[in-house]
């Protein structure tokens, strides 16, 4: 189906609700709201989301209309502009939240607009991916390609942000709550069961990708837990340990030595809590360490095709997995710094903030 051209009127109003303030929240102010959520409360937050929401939505959809190199017109990236316009129509047509019963209308639709957005990250790499080509494959950066990886921080930071919004919103409605969770937010994560969870599950990638696959090895207290969202920290865990497992796959794959494991060390400081993932993967050379956080580079030498069924799956494809990881790890007040030793190995720090007081960066 082609790209709709959107109306005069509507285009003027996602430029006013473009320019409007938004406001952040924090980890704790939604643990704290969400901790008994009565029809009130539910209320309010239906309330703050109908303002908020084609805020940021309408930023995006912007954000689509001007980029450099001719991107806004690649069909990928106007599909995606397209979700952003209904989404912000449907959010604008939808009368004033009142009551309960408008509550639970909304909440639906705010459901129905998240799963209208899923594949939005692939189908931005389609995009990029159509223009590296016009710009002559992976290795020709033309100046100003800085922009376009600007763009895609912004553009991925704020998806995190509007999904963690609706997401916890809709979670807030189940019946029957796992106890410690609040909406998306697990108040008792234990960081050595996620760091086991996301292990296994990028040990079966590598296993069914290369026939085998190094040991991990976690140390840590078993005891310790922290509030988070649980399925962040296993995107983010699961990133870094299926490259360092891929490296060392690589590495060790046609010698007689035995593969070295992966080792995860959590420690749990005061302030932050720090995971660490080292491996003897060969390390990767000073000159390409500041490249694996672009989204325009892979270590893959053909990306996958893709057709929105394996994102995320595949052992390598578009080097968005490391960019996206420090977001999401910024989005609550962390980072995720990687250190090399060419020759050896790497070691990723992933820090996460255990206060949970920091507000959304919002772009």
């Amino acid at each position: 189906m082609a790209s709709e051209p959107v109306t005069r009127a509507v285009a003027e109003e996602i430029a006013r609700w473009g320019s409007m303030r938004q406001t952040g929240v924090s980890l704790r102010y939604m643990m704290e709201f969400g901790a008994r959520p009565t029809e009130r409360t539910l209320l309010l937050a239906a309330q703050f989301l109908h303002k908020e929401l084609p805020i940021r939505i309408a930023r995006r959809a912007l954000d689509l209309e001007s980029l450099p190199f001719g991107l806004s017109s690649k069909p990928a990236i106007l599909k995606v502009r397209d979700w952003y316009v209904d989404s912000f129509r449907d959010i604008r047509n939808f009368p004033e939240v009142r009551n309960k019963d408008d509550e639970l209308a909304f909440t639906q639709m705010i459901k129905m607009i998240r799963v209208r957005h899923t594949n939005v990250v692939p189908t931005i790499a389609l995009g990029v991916q159509q223009l590296k080509k016009d710009l002559g494959g992976p290795k020709a950066f033309p100046p100003g390609i800085h922009e376009i990886h600007q763009f895609l921080d912004r553009f991925y930071m704020s998806r995190i942000g509007i999904r963690m919004l609706i997401g916890q919103h809709v979670a807030l409605h189940d019946p029957d709550p796992e106890p410690g969770v609040i909406g998306l937010i697990n108040t008792k994560l234990s960081p050595m069961t996620v760091a086991r969870i996301a292990s296994e599950d990028a040990r079966a990638i590598c296993m069914r990708e290369y026939g085998s696959a190094p040991d991990v090895d976690i140390y840590g207290d078993p005891d310790f837990t922290f509030p988070y969202v649980t399925p962040h920290l296993h995107l983010m865990m699961f990133e870094l340990v299926k490259n360092s497992l891929r490296a060392v796959q690589e590495r060790y794959m046609n010698s007689d030595k035995h593969a070295p494991p992966v080792r995860i060390i959590v420690a749990d400081g005061a302030e932050d809590v720090t995971i660490k993932i080292s491996d003897e993967g060969g390390g990767i050379p000073r000159s390409g360490l500041s490249r694996i956080f672009t989204y325009l580079y892979s270590t893959a030498e053909n990306p996958p095709d893709l057709d929105g069924h394996n994102e995320g799956v595949t052992m390598a494809g578009y080097g968005y997995g490391i960019p996206i990881s420090r977001l999401y790890a910024r989005y609550f007040g962390g980072d995720l710094q990687i250190i090399s030793m060419e020759g050896y190995g790497t070691d990723a720090y992933l820090h996460l903030s255990r206060l949970g007081d920091s507000e959304e960066p919002l772009p």
